[in-house]
């Protein structure tokens, strides 16, 4: 990461901040190949076909199950192919590469590596994707009652399909997690090699043939059609094609409107206003770093004309954008995952994520207050009043409030996507172009039906390219699937699962703190290479059998997970996230990051909170969410953890009144413990503690002042 260590100059013009965000984003998805108009009309055919057919079959009946994951797997796996080239313009393969094919006389080498198409060899791989995928599908029914007895032409198909998976994962997320995948493929057929080893041996297995390896990672529903195909499908593009159409409809700009006009004017306030408006359009993007880049280009140079030192500017972005993950009503694709590995309603887990979220936000928020307090931060005039806000832009929530009312009533998530989708449509209508069309026909002619038709045909073009964007943005997480299917696969047929739940117990010495400490550093390790979602997904299935049998509810294990998936996001050395940030602010990446990891601390409390409160997540006695609740139990724990945050917030900036001494902050850092502790007694002690030292520092500044003041007048 050294070349990532030297800042951009504050005065560092557009060009430079946007090949520097162009590079950071590359370390998260690889640049795509410019396609010729022929290519790229294929590309969008294929694309708004995908689109069309998942929103159809949302919004009726979904397919069979072959088709319904075959054809995602499938149409994924060709865009990937065309649009990514087997050479990554930054790849150290490229140098011996090239000048060989310099060789080549001029018209086999168009044939080989045409310009702005795929390459012979990308066609060879589309045939055969399009094979191994047509014959999943074709032969789905075949194969089910053949399980485990498959023949010679399934374990032929098994093996280039896998080779096909670990390909796409590595054009579209590099060498990491496609080594990851092969060690696993390695790790299956050779688990009997280790017994023999120290420590590792625990690790050991009876080996399976390659023939089973193939065929059960690449047919069973464990594999590379299994869970995160089926919640891909079922779940996650819908809610990424909503993503997109919102943003097209342009109802973001009420995501940054109505936080500017609500927090604007406060101390700090274009920092509060950064927070707010990450949680809202978080939520639907549900990725730290395109939150980051979406709301950091207007709300960080918004901070630094308000007086925020570049790279704290940089860093709260990040440090909020984060939280998108955790606050309803969308949380990415983390939370559909959940929903399918615990088997509890999506609907309940983003109910009782509300809390959570907004103790997180609340938490940067405070920080945030401190920081600028600090140094004397003001706000910024908005403009427009909140009220004038909601009055002037209420409408461009509708897609957003239709969601919600549908997941409240009880209606499926895809289902509850698909009609926020239409509702965009007629917000479309809205945009500057088509409504001064519409106020304004006689510019065409003086036809109503001219200015009518135009708008409606902008609105066509707009939904087109939106689903375009909608599938494109689905390419880097449709990219694990194959690999995500090996590493489950692989952990389901050998077992490991409960031998790491074992190791887990026996390296913590049955501490729940250590447990979860461990974890932490596992997501973080393995969040470096790979994406959130997938490490959430890896480290769950091998971490949350440990925690259960700890005695912690699955739901809360899974929490602590899930909240642990985002810290690679903002924690050095790999936090692109938080890099970012930086290249937008004109800052320092390294000092960006690691304050962006001081305004997100809460990030490491909250899964101590699950483990320890777990009534915080509406847990009831039975360990399921909702079921047997102690109402009074979970009230005391949301008053607990809110006056904990606050508490823990105000002491991690080292500031209250004024800056705090070495031991005024060690008895307010033992109030805050108190405070979070689920009880009144505690909580009450907590709150005279940690108020105690807030009044002796407004006493001792107030004192000084008045101290001060005859000196002045002599």
């Amino acid at each position: 990461m050294a070349s990532q260590a030297q800042p951009l100059a504050p005065e560092a013009d557009d060009e430079k901040t946007q090949a520097r965000l162009k590079e950071l984003m590359e370390l998260e998805e690889p640049a795509t190949r410019t396609l010729n108009q022929f290519w790229a009309l294929i590309v969008a055919l294929m694309s708004v076909g995908m689109a069309g057919f998942y929103i159809y079959t949302a919004a009726t009946l979904p397919a069979q199950v072959q088709y319904q994951r075959g054809v995602y797997v499938m149409i994924t796996f060709l865009l990937i192919l065309i649009l990514y080239p087997a050479l990554p313009r930054k790849s150290k393969l490229r140098p011996f590469v090239y000048p060989l094919l310099e060789r080549i006389p001029t018209a086999m080498r168009s044939v080989l590596a045409p310009r702005g198409g795929p390459s012979i060899l990308d066609l060879a791989l589309m045939g055969i994707t399009f094979y191994v995928v047509n014959y999943y599908i074709q032969n789905f029914r075949t194969l089910q009652f053949r399980a485990g007895n498959y023949n010679e032409t399934d374990f032929m198909v098994g093996v280039v399909g896998l080779i096909i998976a670990l390909e796409i994962a590595r054009r579209v997320l590099g060498w990491s997690m496609t080594l990851i995948g092969a060690f696993f493929l390695l790790y299956m057929r050779y688990g009997y090699l280790l017994y023999d080893l120290p420590i590792i041996g625990a690790f050991a297995h009876r080996g399976q043939q390659w023939q089973r390896v193939a065929t059960v990672l690449f047919f069973d529903q464990e594999g590379v059609f299994g869970v995160m195909a089926n919640v891909l499908v079922s779940y996650v593009i819908l809610f990424i094609f909503f993503g997109a159409v919102l943003s097209a409809s342009g109802a973001s700009r009420f995501f940054i409107d109505l936080p500017l006009a609500i927090a604007g004017r406060t101390t700090g306030g274009p920092a509060k206003v950064a927070v707010i408006s990450s949680a809202l359009f978080g939520s639907i993007s549900g990725s730290a770093i395109a939150n980051t880049v979406s709301t950091g280009t207007f709300t960080i140079p918004l901070m630094k004309r308000a007086g925020f030192r570049p790279h704290v500017a940089g860093a709260i972005e990040p440090s909020a954008s984060i939280g998108g993950a955790f606050m309803p009503p969308v949380m990415g694709a983390g939370a559909f995952v959940m929903a399918e590995l615990t088997s509890i309603p999506y609907a309940t887990i983003v109910l009782i994520s509300i809390v959570p979220a907004i103790l997180y936000f609340t938490s940067v928020l405070t920080m945030v207050h401190f920081e600028a307090k600090k140094y004397g931060l003001k706000g910024i005039e908005a403009g427009k009043s909140a009220w004038e806000i909601i009055r002037d832009e209420w409408y461009l929530a509708l897609p957003l409030i239709v969601m919600i009312v549908m997941l409240t009533v009880g209606y499926s998530p895809g289902l509850s996507a698909v009609w926020a989708i239409i509702v965009c449509i007629p917000l479309m209508f809205t945009m500057p172009a088509n409504a001064n069309d519409l106020r304004h026909p006689q510019e065409l002619g003086g036809s109503t039906i001219n200015a009518i038709g135009r708008s409606t045909w902008r609105v066509i073009q707009t939904c087109y390219e939106a689903m375009q964007k909608g599938v494109r943005d689905t390419l880097v997480i449709g990219g694990t699937v194959g690999v995500i299917g090996i590493i489950v696969g692989t952990i389901y047929a050998t077992g490991i699962g409960q031998r790491f739940a074992n190791i887990i117990i026996n390296f913590s010495g049955g501490s729940i703190l250590a447990a979860v400490a461990l974890i932490g550093i596992a997501s973080l390790l393995l969040g470096m290479g790979v994406p959130v979602t997938a490490a959430y997904l890896i480290v769950a299935v091998i971490t949350v059998p440990a925690l259960q049998e700890m005695g912690i509810a699955v739901i809360a294990a899974h929490m602590i997970v899930y909240w642990f998936s985002q810290d690679s996001n903002i924690t050095p050395p790999v936090c692109v996230a938080a890099y970012a940030g930086a290249a937008i602010a004109g800052a320092d990446p390294w000092k960006t990051g690691w304050t962006a990891f001081k305004f997100a601390k809460l990030l490491y409390v909250m899964p101590l909170l699950f483990a320890f409160t777990p009534e915080i997540l509406m847990v009831g006695h039975t360990g399921k969410p909702l079921v047997d609740v102690v109402w009074a139990e979970v009230a005391m724990s949301w008053f607990s953890a809110t006056l904990g945050t606050i508490a823990f917030s105000a002491v991690s900036m080292f500031y209250l009144v004024r800056q705090t001494t070495w031991l005024e902050w060690i008895i307010a850092a033992f109030g805050t413990f108190l405070c979070f502790w689920p009880n009144l007694l505690t909580d009450v002690v907590g709150i005279m503690i940690f108020s105690g030292v807030w009044m002796w520092q407004y006493y001792d500044v107030k004192r000084k002042k008045e101290a001060v003041k005859p000196q002045q007048a002599t």
